[in-house]
C-alpha cells in the first residue's frame, strides 16, 4: 500500500482533480484505491456525490473517538463510490471544529496515520486530499503520507503558496526526523498566456529538484467529469489533461517499484 497526501497552502490549485483522477488511473491497473477527504470545505466528498451535511461519521468520526479514547474502526466510515469504482473516508462541515474541540489532545496529529493504517491491507493506493491551511488537519495528513504531491497553478499568487507549504513542510519534517518525499506538479497550465510560461520557468528555476516536468493543462472537461462524480478517464480517456495525469500515474508506479526494490 502507497499513502499519499495531495497538498498546498492555497486552494484553486487542483487538489481534489489530481486526487481523482490519478485515483482513477491507478484503478485502471487493477489497483484497490481509497481517497480520504480531510479538507472542511469536503470538495472531494462533493466531487463523488456525496452530501458532506449528511455524513454522519467519516473522517471527523475519527477525531472525536480518538479525542474520547475510542477504538477508531476506520473502516465503519468508509463508503464506497459505485459510479468511480473506489472508497472514500468523507468530509463534514464538522472537521473545521477538529483543531479547537480535540486539538490539545494527546496524539492528535497521528489520528490518521493509526487508522489508515488499519486498513493498508485493504487497499493498493489511499490518497488524501488535504485542506488548504495548516493546522491539526494537514499536520495528520503529513505525518501519515510516504509520498506528497503539492500541485500548483502557474501563476504568481500560487508560487507564495508554494513557499509556505514548503515552510511547513520543514517544521513536520522535524518532529517526523524524517525527509517527506515530494513532487511538485505544475497545474491549470495554459500556454498561451505569459503568466503561465513565466510562472511555469519560476518553478523550474526554484523547484528544479523536486519538479515534474509536464504541466497539467487546463481542460474543461474536468468540470463535466466533476459533475459526473467520476473520474475524466472513465469518461474521455484521451484528453489532453488525461494524458498529463497518466503519464504521473505511470511515473508514480514506476517510483513505487523503484522503493520497494531498494528495500
Amino acid at each position: 500500500m502507497t499513502l499519499r497526501a495531495i497538498a498546498n497552502q492555497k486552494g484553486g490549485v487542483g487538489k481534489t482533480t489530481t486526487a481523482v483522477t490519478l485515483a482513477g488511473l491507478m484503478l485502471e491497473q487493477g489497483r484497490r484505491q481509497l481517497l480520504v477527504d480531510l479538507d472542511p470545505h469536503a470538495s472531494l466528498t462533493s466531487y463523488l456525490g456525496q452530501d458532506p451535511e449528511q455524513v454522519t461519521g467519516g473522517a471527523y468520526a475519527l477525531f472525536r473517538q480518538a479525542a474520547e479514547g475510542q477504538a477508531a474502526g476506520p473502516g465503519e466510515h468508509v463508503i464506497g463510490i459505485q459510479a468511480a469504482g473506489f472508497d472514500l473516508l468523507p468530509a463534514s462541515p464538522a472537521l473545521a471544529t477538529v483543531e479547537r474541540r480535540f486539538g490539545s489532545y494527546p496524539g492528535m496529529g497521528r489520528v490518521m496515520a493509526r487508522a489508515l493504517a488499519e486498513l493498508a491491507c485493504d487497499y493498493d493506493d489511499i490518497w488524501i486530499d488535504c485542506p488548504p491551511t495548516l493546522g491539526v488537519l494537514m499536520v495528520n495528513a503529513l505525518a501519515a503520507c510516504e509520498h506528497l504531491i503539492i500541485p500548483v497553478q502557474t501563476e504568481f499568487l500560487a508560487l507564495k503558496g508554494l513557499e509556505r507549504m514548503f515552510a511547513s513542510l520543514a517544521l513536520v519534517e522535524r518532529s517526523r526526523e524524517t525527509s517527506i518525499p515530494r513532487l511538485v506538479l505544475p497545474t491549470l497550465f495554459d500556454r498561451r498566456t505569459r503568466a503561465s510560461v513565466d510562472a511555469l520557468q519560476a518553478l523550474r528555476l526554484r523547484y528544479r529538484d523536486y519538479l515534474w516536468e509536464e504541466p497539467v493543462p487546463i481542460d474543461t472537461r474536468f468540470r463535466y467529469a466533476s459533475e459526473q462524480g467520476r473520474p475524466l478517464s472513465q469518461i474521455q480517456s484521451n484528453t489532453r489533461g488525461v494524458a498529463a495525469y497518466r503519464n504521473l500515474a505511470a511515473h508514480l508506479l514506476g517510483y513505487e517499484t523503484q522503493s520497494v526494490l531498494a528495500s
